[in-house]
């Protein structure tokens, strides 16, 4: 039984890590969040809260790009991100070292996709998706029950797609300028806004921009791999529900009928939307990280 394990969660975002104990949604014990600063300050903080916890494993579920390939020497290490001064922390060797505990580690949205198969809306579902829209913009792909792992963990927050007609923001990443990251994530939509999206009217035409560059990134991912669900959450579309609607009203008219998607785009109201978990996928995707340490 999970309600007996004592799971360390470690989801570490571009923003906040936030620390969880317990076994699931419903046993959740403790939870502490860290401001993400500079890897020594933050895994300091972390190192803190776990030093008073007694864990059976310890689940990380982070930001990224990760090397996920154990026989490659950096394995465990977050590499090229954009997140200032996080390139080349290691992250496994460092707990491992410190613990001596199960440790399994994953991107935060491939955790937080394997918490919605575990514990959320797409139980039961071979083939989903996750995406998070915040400080970046990252996807989790999920088939056949586990996550698409091919040379490395998939990029398809840096996916390019066609451009509203009309818009001439040039994008934020600054590896691809204008990939779904480059244009969708918070510091993108401050540097198209000229001031943080929160601050911005609902009404506003430029989150018709938005939900073009997001159609365009669901239409890329359905046609690849018609997941049978994908959830979006972080912050951006947290406060803003009411931009799904736009959203999918665009994914169909770019499909456009074609094939078994016509089918597919008849069922958006089901098939895309926010997270069953809502804000606890990412915490619980770190939660059932630890579980699968104790799985191996």
């Amino acid at each position: 039984m999970t309600a007996n394990l004592s799971i360390a969660g470690l989801e570490l975002g571009g923003t906040k890590c936030v620390a969880t104990l317990g076994s699931g949604p419903g046993d959740v014990r403790e939870q502490h969040v860290v401001p993400t600063t500079d890897p020594a300050t933050t895994l300091a903080a972390i190192e803190a809260v776990l030093d008073g916890w007694s864990c059976d494993a310890i689940g990380i579920a982070s930001f990224g790009p990760i090397e996920l390939n154990p026989a490659r020497p950096n394995f465990g290490s977050i590499i090229a991100t954009t997140k200032p001064g996080w390139n080349d922390t290691d992250l496994t060797r460092r707990l491992s070292a410190r613990y001596g505990k199960p440790l399994a580690i994953q991107t935060d949205v491939n955790g937080a996709a394997l918490a919605e198969a575990r514990w959320g809306a797409s139980a039961g579902l071979s083939t989903h998706a996750y995406i998070t829209i915040g400080t970046g913009v990252g996807v989790g792909l999920v088939a056949n029950g586990r996550p698409i792992m091919g040379y490395a963990h998939g990029e398809a927050g840096h996916m390019r797609s066609a451009r509203a007609p009309g818009d001439g923001f040039a994008g934020w990443c600054p590896y691809h300028g204008d990939c779904a990251e480059g244009l969708l994530s918070g510091p993108a939509l401050a540097a198209r806004f000229g001031r943080p999206g929160q601050d911005v009217a609902d009404d506003a035409p430029e989150w018709d921009y938005f939900a073009h560059d997001l159609a365009a990134l669901l239409h890329n991912l359905i046609v690849s791999l018609a997941p049978e669900r994908i959830a979006i959450g972080g912050g951006v579309m947290t406060r803003r529900p009411q931009l799904f609607g736009a959203v999918r009203a665009k994914v169909a008219a770019s499909i456009n009928g074609y094939g078994a998607l016509a089918g597919y785009c008849a069922e958006l109201d089901t098939r895309v939307g926010p997270p069953g978990l809502g804000d606890m996928a990412g915490p619980l995707g770190a939660i059932a990280m630890g579980l699968e340490a104790l799985d191996r």
